[in-house]
């Protein structure tokens, strides 16, 4: 909700959400890419289907682990500013 305080925690998950939203805008032309019909398991419609799941997932790991940095930067601002309210 707009206009609501967050405590800490939910601050941090939300930092979190975006760096895995901006890795994923990130890693999907990278898997478009992949010329997975030659494998073993991939290609077809399935595997266009699953794809961005799969990219989401990756991501969604990624800023778990650390990610590209982003997510304590945007913490950072979104605690100074409910702190300027």
């Amino acid at each position: 909700m707009i206009g609501t305080a967050h405590g800490p925690a939910d601050l941090a998950r939300a930092a979190q959400a975006f760096e895995a939203t901006a890795l994923n805008e990130l890693l999907a032309p990278m898997f478009e890419t992949v010329d997975s019909a030659h494998g073993a398991f991939g290609g077809g419609d399935a595997e266009a289907t699953w794809r961005p799941m799969l990219v989401d997932a990756m991501a969604k790991q990624i800023a778990a682990h650390g990610g590209l940095g982003l997510a304590g930067p945007i913490l950072r601002q979104m605690i100074q500013m409910q702190e300027q309210r």
